[in-house]
């Protein structure tokens, strides 16, 4: 098996740093003075999320209306290698590929056979990284008859094609299944639509009705930040402008290396895992990364990774290289610009064919987050270990990505891809405080939808969104509670549910912190009473008791006949057990996520910061002495302002688990 490396140009330790550089010296190396070139790079900032507000404003799919499912980037000519210099607030495994993306489309096209007004795209995740329905669109900026900058915006498509309506599915088994994909092709040559790509795309995808407007929308956003970018070049020479663009990358780069630096030399491995692929469960798929820290330098190397899956759980070489940069970033020193220069230290050595370097046709790519999300949990785990109180802890790991589709009751089809299972959820805390419990993956950056827009655009009613009471890691800091969402269908409908990771938790904890716990996904069938209407319920579906019992698992560690959560006795629910699952008219789904990791030894949180989470129903009065040694006196469901500590018990108690 061939290895694959990855490695970004480095940097001399002995060369003098930017802040080094005499003025005379700057302006050599970047063509403009430091104020100059920062107000460069501030602009470009202002081009992007210029960009990102318009098409934000005009999407017609939902994924990127409500998900905010997009990025944009601004990137150099080819001779200086494609220095993607700026990103915007988009996701960081968009933005960690899109450097990768450019240059891997740009290099294939031909520079060279590239005009003004071009636009050219591609999806093909063994190129440009993520999945199909992830098409980057590229448009190159002229100056004398050269290319000399490139803006990009990716964005996701509804429906790309292939076997499954809007693609997000764990079944597929090849990249034939998975959908069309697009080599670096022009959809508009010389600012012309091109309509053989066009029709290509159209008569190979759904719902193009939503993706013929975005994709106009799209080529303006280009257009307007290639004309903001030539008013920078008018403004301040080209030489200024390409020079700023290298700074900008090396700036990140010598932060990054100088964070590197910090790190004890050393060895440090971590793990994750994906439970199953899409195929059956006699398959479990480990992610192992091995970190060697030398100097300024790190090595992050993939061997002992399972081998690439049977279906469309995979995840790609540059999604790899984006979680794990992602992740050390994080850990190491998140201020830090994210430009292609952030990682030049960092290189990645990964078998070939594995779960995180799939290869076509039979290791299709689709779930790839969910792959890559594990890798940085394995690097969390890596390296929290040896950060101590700057460790970060782990956040609940999968989104729970659920499509459903079927017919209202006239008959007209109705389809909403991606966004009915958790979505949010809690991360991990860290030195500075407790996790948040309604985010994304930190490997995404997304907004969480609405449940206005989520029933708006499907026959579902959300019942429930909230936290779960004791679901947050134990720490001095508390990791992010549990996420737990019902969701009613008003019609039959058939589902792909995609809970990727329940078997161990993913929010690993930092610095003596616990791990939160996992959680599961179940369907309660519809209520047989006579008083509700077919597609309706009397009332919400209760948590606690025996309400389980009558459902049906979907995924997680369960009893097997109580069908609670069981992580030390229970047996694992495999979520592909039905490839599609149907549900009649008044049927709910049930999505508990992970937990986020906790930070800190518990014994040692503060006992108002306890109190205060009973209040708030983050933790009970039961775990509240059980977990944190604190004595809480009184109710929190009917007085939760007279809630007090018992001071005398609660030493008592420490004393005694000390």
């Amino acid at each position: 098996m061939t290895d694959t490396l990855i490695r970004d140009d480095a940097t001399s330790s002995s060369a003098p740093t930017i802040r080094e550089l005499t003025d005379r010296q700057f302006t050599e190396r970047y063509g403009c003075d430091r104020f100059t070139a920062s107000i460069i790079v501030h602009r470009l900032h202002y081009v992007v999320e210029h960009m990102s507000t318009g098409f934000l404003r005009e999407a017609f799919s939902p994924i990127i209306r409500d998900w905010y499912d997009f990025a944009c980037t601004v990137s150099g000519p080819p001779e200086d290698g494609y220095p993607m210099s700026v990103v915007s607030d988009g996701l960081p495994v968009f933005s960690g590929t899109m450097a990768d993306a450019v240059r891997n489309s740009i290099d294939e096209y031909g520079p060279e056979n590239l005009q003004e007004g071009d636009v050219l795209i591609a999806n093909d995740p063994y190129r440009v990284g993520t999945h199909v329905n992830d098409v980057c669109f590229i448009r190159p900026i002229f100056v004398d008859g050269r290319p000399v900058s490139f803006v990009t915006l990716r964005a996701h498509q509804m429906d790309i094609g292939g076997v499954v309506p809007g693609g997000f599915s764990a079944i597929k088994k090849d990249v034939y299944e998975n959908g069309l994909v697009i080599p670096p092709m022009l959809l508009w040559s010389r600012g012309v639509p091109v309509r053989s790509t066009f029709s290509l795309i159209f008569d190979n995808s759904r719902f193009g009705e939503l993706l013929l407007p975005d994709f106009m929308s799209i080529n303006q956003q280009l257009k307007l930040g290639e004309s903001l970018i030539r008013e920078d070049i008018a403004r301040y020479g080209l030489g200024a402008y390409s020079g700023a663009l290298k700074y900008a990358c090396d700036v990140s780069a010598e932060r990054m290396a100088a964070a590197i630096a910090q790190l004890p030399d050393g060895d440090y491995t971590g793990s994750g895992l994906i439970d199953a692929d899409g195929q059956d469960d006699t398959l479990e798929f480990p992610v192992q990364v091995t970190i060697r820290k030398r100097g300024d330098r790190i090595e992050a190397d993939l061997s002992g990774t399972s081998e690439q899956a049977r279906t469309s759980i995979n995840a790609g070489i540059l999604d790899a290289k984006a979680a794990i940069g992602v992740a050390l970033t994080l850990l190491l020193d998140s201020k830090t610009p994210f430009t292609s220069g952030t990682w030049r230290n960092i290189d990645i050595v990964a078998p070939e064919g594995t779960l995180l370097s799939a290869l076509p046709p039979e290791g299709p790519t689709m779930l790839f987050w969910e792959a890559s999300a594990a890798l940085g949990t394995a690097v969390f785990e890596a390296l929290n270990p040896v950060l101590g109180t700057r460790g970060v802890a782990g956040d609940y790991g999968s989104t729970n990505n659920h499509t459903a589709f079927g017919r209202t009751a006239d008959g007209k089809k109705w389809t909403r891809a991606g966004l009915l299972g958790a979505g949010s959820g809690p991360r991990g805390g860290t030195e500075i405080g407790d996790g948040d419990s309604c985010t994304t993956l930190f490997t995404l950056n997304t907004m969480d939808p609405a449940v206005e827009a989520i029933e708006h655009d499907a026959p579902v009613v959300v019942l429930r969104k909230d936290r779960l009471i004791d679901t947050g890691g134990a720490g001095v800091h508390r990791g992010g509670a549990a996420a737990i969402k019902d969701t009613l269908y008003m019609t039959d409908a058939e589902h792909y549910s995609n809970p990727s990771r329940t078997k161990i938790p993913s929010g690993v904890g930092a610095n003596g912190g616990a791990a939160g716990p996992n959680g599961a996904v179940w369907i309660f069938p519809p209520e047989e009473s006579a008083a509700g209407a077919r597609g309706r319920r009397t009332g919400l579906v209760d948590l606690g008791g025996d309400v389980y019992r009558a459902t049906t698992p979907v995924a997680g560690v369960l009893d097997p006949e109580s069908k609670r959560l069981d992580p030390e006795d229970g047996v694992y629910f495999y979520r592909a057990s039905q490839p599609i699952w149907h549900t009649r008219a008044g049927a709910v789904f049930r999505y508990l996520t992970n937990g986020g990791g906790g930070w800190g030894d518990p014994a040692l949180r503060d006992p108002e910061a306890v109190l205060k989470d009973v209040r708030d129903e983050y933790v009970s009065v039961e775990a509240a002495a059980a977990t944190y040694g604190v004595v809480v006196i009184g109710d929190p469901a009917t007085d939760p302002e007279g809630l007090s500590i018992d001071q005398a018990a609660t030493a008592a108690l420490r004393s005694a688990t000390t």
